[in-house]
């Protein structure tokens, strides 16, 4: 659609403010760990690609790209030279990609070096994906990042993509970023490097770590029912923070992202679908008792249930295994946030005191943290049924080792009856190293007592680490920003 030119340039002027010389707005001194990538893709770029940062909405995307901006006029790129454009903006949308550029270059000529383009929620440019692809191909001057809360373009486009862009996968903030932007005054952790190097430590080291991460307990329940999302993480009343987060999910994703992009219609029994899902989270996903309890039919509902998974706002995990086992097994749900539940159900601080929610939250946070690690190494995760309904909550399978993790969240101490499963499965598959993700600060350490192989079992054996919950997420968080992910 024609749109007055000046308009446009007006526009544009509001949302690159270093054109006229003047600094950004508002920008938080903390960086997310996916900054330094970022960083790197723009300014010393390994391939020719452009770089997607995907993630749900609200997640900090186009402040991470914000803070990349600042970097690079910091660094004397000059300012003509770097343009941010949102098409979720009308005017931008109903302009398209190349008016908007043509309007840049009108109001700000081209500088000798690099152009940086910077396109945030890209889904809404007409051919996205072609448009890229054709950019990567032939302008070998221009560095791309595009940003997408709901990408169609990584789907439909999946074969010309293939080498045209690098993706960087963002979650909500993990458990160590949460406390960084609290500016919380906290006793201090030990590093880890690898969750392997628990295994090296000594009974005083658990007891001292158990006694300094007591104050992170209660920051922690709370980051389960405030969330990862940087804006609601910053509001001091919780149910505030829950009414805009349901907002942000039911009306913007939910209501205005399923009709634009995907066409959605029956945005009613789309809501449903994903309130079904929210009381289920963590759970094997019944598409029988779905479809009854909805009154829709199976392809609506799978359809409904693989768009939730384009707008990330849930993860499917398979069955372990490959072939038939997977084929026939039912997918595990988790939603992308431990909060999200709650704040869809405006349940306030009421999961805290339900140690069955709780616990639900716990799994919830925790597969988020270790996707969010394991993500850039092209981890496969799944969880495992063996003999007798025995079960192992998640197994990860990243640079061709098995790392399982079974979360038991609760009052009582782990023991090793409750850990058939995982028993189970490290036996079956050899693996040397399980975890557990406990609840008290104290059920922490290597555990005694496994059956061990004998000399003619010609195997490892096996070693199970109880961690609990708060220290792993906060490690995780913590590794994720500064080490490379390890090898198990």
């Amino acid at each position: 659609m024609k749109v007055p030119k000046e308009e446009l340039v007006a526009g544009l002027a509001q949302f690159n403010p270093w054109w006229r010389n003047e600094s950004i707005a508002d920008l938080p001194g903390w960086r997310r760990a996916a900054f330094r990538e970022l960083h790197t893709w723009m300014t010393s770029p390994p391939a020719p690609r452009a770089v997607l940062l995907s993630g749900a909405r609200q997640i900090g995307k186009t402040t991470l790209i914000l803070q990349t901006v600042e970097s690079l006029l910091r660094a004397g790129v000059p300012a003509a030279n770097i343009l941010y454009a949102t098409f979720d903006h009308p005017l931008l949308k109903l302009a398209g990609i190349e008016a908007v550029l043509e309007a840049w270059r009108e109001r700000e000529p081209k500088v000798e070096g690099p152009e940086y383009l910077f396109l945030d929620e890209a889904q809404f440019i007409r051919d996205s994906g072609t448009w890229i692809k054709h950019q990567v191909d032939f302008r070998k001057d221009r560095r791309i990042a595009f940003t997408g809360s709901a990408m169609p373009l990584v789907d439909a486009s999946q074969e010309s993509g293939v080498g045209r862009w690098h993706t960087i996968r963002l979650t909500t903030l993990s458990f160590y970023e949460y406390l960084q932007i609290k500016k919380l005054s906290l006793p201090e952790l030990p590093g880890l490097r690898s969750l392997r190097d628990l295994f090296d430590w000594t009974q005083s080291d658990f007891y001292r770590t158990s006694e300094a991460a007591a104050a992170y307990v209660g920051h922690f329940h709370e980051y389960l029912v405030r969330g990862g999302f940087p804006q609601t993480a910053q509001v001091d009343s919780i149910n505030q923070a829950q009414r805009l987060l349901r907002e942000d999910i039911i009306d913007k994703v939910l209501k205005r992202d399923m009709t634009a992009i995907f066409g959605v219609r029956r945005i009613l029994d789309l809501e449903h679908t994903f309130l079904y899902l929210c009381m289920h989270d963590g759970g094997l996903l019944d598409m029988a008792d779905l479809c009854a309890n909805l009154q829709i039919k199976r392809p609506t509902a799978q359809n409904f249930i693989e768009l939730l998974e384009a707008t990330h706002l849930i993860y499917r995990l398979p069955p372990y295994g490959y072939g038939k086992d997977v084929l026939r097994g039912r997918f595990k749900i988790y939603l992308a946030d431990a909060a999200i539940a709650p704040a869809v159900m405006l349940r306030g601080k009421a999961v805290i005191e339900d140690a069955a929610a709780l616990g639900v939250a716990t799994e919830t946070a925790v597969f988020k943290h270790l996707f969010a690690r394991y993500y850039s190494q092209n981890v496969r995760f799944s969880y495992w049924r063996g003999k007798k309904e025995h079960e192992v909550d998640l197994v990860a399978e990243v640079n061709g080792s098995t790392i399982p993790f079974e979360v038991k969240y609760r009052a009582q101490h782990t023991g090793l009856r409750e850990l058939k499963g995982l028993i189970e499965l490290c036996e079956q598959k050899h693996i040397a190293r399980g975890y557990v993700v406990t609840k008290s600060l104290y059920d922490f350490g290597v555990m005694s007592g496994l059956p061990q192989p004998t000399a003619e079992d010609n195997k490892p054996p096996t070693q199970i680490m109880r961690i609990p919950a708060p220290l792993l997420c906060y490690w995780m968080g913590a590794m994720e920003i500064t080490t490379e992910p390890e090898q198990d």
